[in-house]
């Protein structure tokens, strides 16, 4: 049956916890079909508010018994609904008392992912956001924190929870965690694994007991994400002075998983994709994340889990600052030109398409109806904008003064975005009032720029604005930090990188006492999410792609060349622009180059990022046209420097065993970005020759991925099958490869072939994002066919998968959010698919919001 008729939960509605709970105690009698989950909570009336009801979520549960005080409770005076059971206050003892209860569970029947499920066989958690009340009835609210004791009884070999453990025995565990934590961070796993251990010692001189449990056959595939844990741990201690609280620190690989990782206090919960890692299996990407990610849930311990967030609106304090701090991470371990880079490529395929839509909105919302809708681009990539634009305006030592103070004013809170942007205020002085607002506006700024010059004086004056949103149609002037740099006509830096802070809707700068008209290099580092609107000529673009002392901004030349060549073959017909070819010819000349930045420099701006661009000009885009002048100047590219891509080819062969450090995982990234331009020319020859002698997966899949591209992989994907069709991990990728390229003409066949073949486990998320999210997302050309063929497939298995894990279904019903762009035919197909799932009877109360937000957008 249908859920309940959404109601929408407001910030402005937000009241602290009539009840606090002191400590909490659960029994787990593990059992697939019939778990019983026994809790004894003590709690505690709330000094700071009005005596109330106390209020305890509970979702497809069986409730067996209850009692207060060790009373028993009968039917009378507990009356569950579909959401959990409220005891009125009238009935409650008036100082603290405690609750015991007893409840029956079906992990093998819960198929959402949420609260405890089965994968394989193994017992797993994700209560984030909402999926403790699957468990039992509790106060499933960030801002009711509490100590947790864990007893686990199953006849399993590894029974694990949150914190230290305390004793055990043949088919018993018991945990303890000191430190108090929200219902969403609690975690149990039970199963036959593995572990891969090491120790760790933090700098006071604590041992630290480290686990990576997996199923027994892949201890083989954990040593680099141990790696990363052990880098994440020392960094954090040595950037941001944190230290680890605990005796043990345990990571769990998941096969079945809706996110990419969950950082349960002392117990990460990993989709397995983001731990299991060797040369054969994993490509430089996968190392990277992998890498990433770990730090990522590795971070959360302080910033998230000794500090959480006091409601779901704030979601982003948390997610936004430790998606900062991963990438700072991530760029202290590689390069952080090449990092920035690829931050900002994610920021605008995602969360630019997000603002610019109909699920725009703000970094911290004012309303929802189903969390999990909310776990977004502009929460978390955003989020993490905002953090780099603060650190920006206040510098570096401010940043740390002020991370040290949150740290020690905060710690066992449940916080807001007021007390983070307080400590700020408190520890450099600055009024952030107005800088506030990037969390409470939706919306990409757009900076208007336009230049003066006179007699020695450069003046830019630059003009913002925001476009109307979803429920925010005027928005107020945000602070905005601008990095310029300029430049002399020959090349020399006379201005080096000077910080301008924007807070007016119009302001002007000026710079005296220059010989030259200069050349600017504006928005530096990319030092605020916003879309620069000046339209130098190319140019100017070709003399910053030569001279730019700025990594970022030199790249950013170079994709302006790209984009405006792209744009003006899809309008006009134009030829492959000469100009950026020859510009990128001397970027593949220059040997001083990071090979890293080089290859990112010889991608192509995406189609989803023209797209937009032709429609913020006024242009319809047309996906096939788009697809076609992708193809056209490739081949151009190719054609016009062979002799230098095949130089480059073999010269950045990585000889030797296999490593994934920054500067190899360059060198054979700019070796892949060439053979892809080479497969052009050559129908696949040597691409077929790299396939068949690969001494890695990187090799490997990218030799596949050219093959494919020129419509000669056929051998190949046989071949690649045969190789790996036991390990669940690579024959996703070679899902992958196969929806994401197929050709326009073929996409919609191909993709549902793939759904047919006896592998695709439709159930299985990662399974699932491999074929259905490939085709939607990764082959825009297949996906908007002009017979609507596309979104009919998504549309058929989106319906079927709601019913069975609502939040992957929503997710992926993004792929629709663009609809407003495109030709009425195209548009009209689109919300029809999309009015199709919301026919449904049995339609989920995520499905419901997401479809609703993207017709009404």
């Amino acid at each position: 049956m249908r859920d309940p008729a959404p109601t929408a939960v407001h910030l402005s509605d937000y009241r602290p916890p009539a009840w606090l709970v002191d400590a909490v105690h659960l029994t787990f009698r593990l059992d697939p079909g019939a778990t019983r989950v026994l809790s004894r909570i003590a709690f505690r009336p709330n000094p700071a508010v009005p005596r109330g009801d106390l209020r305890l979520d509970g979702e497809q549960i069986r409730l067996i018994s209850a009692a207060i005080d060790d009373a028993p409770l009968g039917d009378a005076a507990l009356a569950p609904d579909e959401t959990g059971l409220t005891l009125p206050a009238d009935q409650l003892p008036d100082g603290p008392f405690t609750w015991t209860a007893e409840v029956e569970i079906d992990p093998a029947g819960n198929t959402a992912l949420e609260g405890l499920y089965m994968s394989r066989g193994m017992y797993c958690t994700q209560c984030e956001a909402q999926g403790f009340r699957r468990i039992t009835y509790y106060p499933d609210r960030p801002d009711v924190m509490a100590p947790f004791s864990v007893r686990i009884e199953a006849a399993l070999p590894v029974l694990l929870s949150n914190g230290n453990p305390v004793d055990s025995g043949d088919g018993w565990a018991e945990w303890h965690d000191p430190w108090p934590k929200p219902s969403y961070l609690f975690a149990l796993v039970a199963g036959d694994l593995a572990a891969v251990s090491d120790r760790f010692t933090t700098a006071s001189g604590r041992g630290v007991a480290l686990n990576i449990w997996v199923r027994p056959g892949d201890e083989d595939r954990c040593a680099y994400a141990l790696d990363a844990l052990k880098r994440s741990m020392r960094w954090d201690e040595k950037v941001y002075g944190r230290e680890y609280d605990l005796d043990v620190f345990n990571i769990v690989a998941v096969d079945d998983f809706n996110m990419g990782a969950m950082e349960n206090k002392g117990l990460n919960v990993f989709n397995s994709k983001f731990v299991l890692a060797s040369p054969e299996t994993a490509t430089d990407q996968d190392f990277e994340r992998i890498e990433g990610i770990i730090a990522h849930e590795y971070f959360h311990n302080w910033t998230g889990n000794r500090i959480t967030c006091r409601d779901w609106f704030q979601l982003c304090l948390k997610e936004g600052l430790t998606v900062f701090r991963d990438q700072e991470f991530t760029g202290d371990m590689r390069s952080a030109a090449v990092k920035r880079i690829d931050d900002v490529l994610m920021l605008r395929a995602r969360q630019f398409r997000e603002d610019n839509g109909p699920l725009a909105h703000p970094v911290r919302p004012e309303s929802y109806v189903e969390i999990n809708n909310f776990y977004t681009a502009t929460v978390y990539e955003k989020g993490a904008e905002v953090i780099g634009m603060l650190k920006r305006l206040v510098g570096e030592d401010g940043y740390r003064a002020a991370l040290d103070l949150y740290f020690d004013r905060h710690d066992g809170d449940a916080a807001t975005i007021e007390d983070w942007l307080r400590v700020f205020e408190d520890a450099t002085g600055r009024d952030l009032s107005q800088f506030k607002r990037w969390y409470s506006q939706a919306g990409t700024p757009r900076l208007h720029v336009t230049e003066a010059w006179e007699s020695g004086t450069y003046t830019l004056t630059f003009r913002q604005e925001t476009p109307p949103t979803p429920g925010q149609p005027a928005k107020a002037p945000q602070v905005i930090p601008i990095a310029v740099g300029l430049l002399n006509p020959n090349g020399h830096e006379v201005v080096p990188t000077t910080l301008l802070e924007m807070t007016e809707a119009e302001q002007s700068f000026r710079f005296d006492g220059l010989a030259a008209r200069p050349i600017p290099s504006i928005l530096r580092g990319f030092s605020a999410p916003v879309i620069l609107t000046r339209q130098p000529d190319n140019a100017e673009r070709a003399f910053l792609l030569a001279h730019d002392t700025d990594p970022f901004n030199r790249w950013e030349a170079g994709r302006a060349l790209a984009k405006d060549a792209l744009m003006r073959m899809v309008t006009d017909g134009a030829a492959p622009d000469t100009a950026f070819m020859e510009a990128l010819g001397r970027v593949m000349a220059d040997t001083d180059l990071d090979p890293a930045f080089t290859a990112l420099a010889l991608r192509l701006p995406g189609p989803d990022d023209l797209a937009q661009g032709l429609y913020e000009a006024g242009v319809t885009p047309d996906p096939l046209a788009i697809h076609a002048a992708r193809e056209t100047l490739s081949t151009a590219i190719a054609g016009a420097h062979a002799g230098r891509l095949e130089e480059l080819y073999r010269a950045m062969d990585v000889p030797g065993p296999y490593s994934p450090d920054a500067g190899a995982a360059g060198r054979r990234a700019l070796r892949q970005a060439a053979l892809s331009y080479l497969t052009r020319l050559d129908g696949g020859r040597l691409a077929g020759a790299q396939f068949a002698a690969a001494r890695n997966m990187t090799e490997e899949l990218a030799a596949f991925d050219c093959l494919l591209r020129a419509g000669a992989g056929a051998a190949a994907a046989a071949r690649f099958y045969d190789r790996w069709q036991a390990d669940r991990l690579v024959l996703d990728k070679w899902f992958t490869l196969q929806a994401a390229n197929a050709t326009p003409a073929e996409a919609v066949a191909v993709t549902r072939r793939l759904t047919e073949h006896p592998d695709f486990d439709w159930t299985n998320p990662n399974r699932f994002r491999a074929v259905i999210g490939a085709f939607a997302m990764m082959n825009p050309a297949g996906f908007h066919d002009p017979s609507g063929a596309g979104y009919e497939l998504v549309a058929d298995w989106l319906i079927r998968l709601d019913g069975r894990n609502p939040q992957a279904a929503a997710r992926m019903a993004s792929a629709f959010e663009t609809w407003h762009r495109y030709d009425a035919d195209r548009q009209a197909q689109m919300r029809a698919a999309l009015q199709r799932i919301r026919d449904r009877a049995e339609l989920s109360r995520d499905m419901d919001e997401m479809t609703g937000r993207i017709l009404e957008g």
